[in-house]
């Protein structure tokens, strides 16, 4: 009995604890000065990605413009080596395994461009987890098959499924690639259309292609990092490249959307025949606009379809359970 008072006792201090104003109030100041130092600290401990971007353009600039030096001094028989190889662990076991004769290809290059990694580093880095990714996974499944399962197969099927573990290791470097391609070409096809809007009103207030993409590059950075990234480039190599048809063609292989490549071929036709290019970006910027707008009624209809299969599964028995359940108790306290 008294185990019982003692108990109901401390459930009743809880209670009043919890019921009492001046401990809600207290709860509540202290969530509120929470927030608000989290409110006030989150601006600052965000990591700032457009200047880390801008930083990786101009470190690209000038690579393009060594590169440039570099044709120069070669077309002058003074050419001298000016970028360097990475060098490390990685570059190591590539160049012992002669991987780049294996895989390098100008295909597999573009690949990486439109992932947005660039340079001689990603590429060894990728060739280096296409070989190592497989061991890596086929150790894992090894250690975990014979270590940690508790699984009853024979000590041959469960290398088997090791071997077959590291197969579809072999396949993560290319999904991880793809992954970051869609992704960075969904974030550039969506900003797309407004960045052809403001490059049209600089191109038509009587600015150079050179400085109207310069321009929307620095615009455009706070709706897509990846479009300023790539028109910043294509900035750079309008300055140092030979012709501009050649940077316009850089753009399209980098981005390889279909939008993107569309307007590369106006610009480089206007170019060619000397036509207003503000015309064919208007035409170019009312397109992409209505292919989005396009995609987005298509993600909408698709929508219902999508929500049948939940709806049925948990919103229809709930509905059932509270129209029928009134009747059914009823139907038991009569009967």
């Amino acid at each position: 009995m008294r185990l019982v008072a003692a108990n109901g006792a401390i459930e009743m201090e809880y209670i009043y604890l919890f019921t009492n104003p001046v401990f809600l109030v207290t709860v509540l100041a202290a969530f509120c000065a929470f927030a608000t130092v989290l409110t006030i600290a989150m601006p600052i401990l965000a990591r700032d990605r457009m200047d880390q971007r801008l930083r990786e353009m101009a470190v690209e600039r000038d690579k393009m413009r060594a590169a440039r030096l570099a044709e120069m001094a070669a077309n002058d028989r003074q050419g001298a080596r000016l970028r360097q190889t990475p060098k490390g662990f990685m570059q190591q076991i590539v160049d012992q395994l002669n991987l780049k004769a294996a895989f390098d290809s100008s295909e597999l290059r573009e690949k990486l461009k439109r992932a947005g990694l660039r340079g001689q580093a990603p590429l060894v880095a990728y060739l280096f987890f296409r070989v190592a990714a497989p061991v890596v996974v086929f150790i894992a499944a090894l250690v975990y098959f014979f270590v940690f399962s508790s699984w009853s197969y024979p000590p041959w099927m469960k290398v088997i499924m090791s071997i077959g573990a590291g197969l579809i290791g072999s396949y993560l470097p290319n999904v991880f690639i793809r992954n970051l391609s869609q992704k960075r070409g969904q974030s550039i096809k969506l900003a797309f259309p407004d960045a052809l809007d403001m490059l049209l009103i600089c191109v038509q207030s009587g600015m150079s292609i050179e400085a109207a993409f310069g321009k929307v590059s620095k615009e455009v950075a706070g709706q897509s990092i990846e479009l300023a990234e790539e028109m910043s480039l294509t900035t750079a190599e309008l300055s140092y490249l030979p012709s501009r048809r050649q940077a316009f063609e850089n753009l399209g292989k980098r981005t390889g959307l279909p939008g993107v490549r569309a307007v590369v071929t106006a610009l480089i036709q206007a170019e060619r025949y000397g036509t207003a290019i503000g015309q064919a970006l208007r035409v170019m910027a009312k397109e992409n606009r209505n292919i989005r707008q396009s995609e987005a009624e298509k993600k909408a209809a698709a929508l219902p379809p999508k929500l049948t299969v939940p709806m049925i599964l948990f919103f229809l028995p709930v509905l059932f359970v509270v129209i029928l359940g009134p009747a059914v108790i009823r139907f038991f306290e009569y009967s």
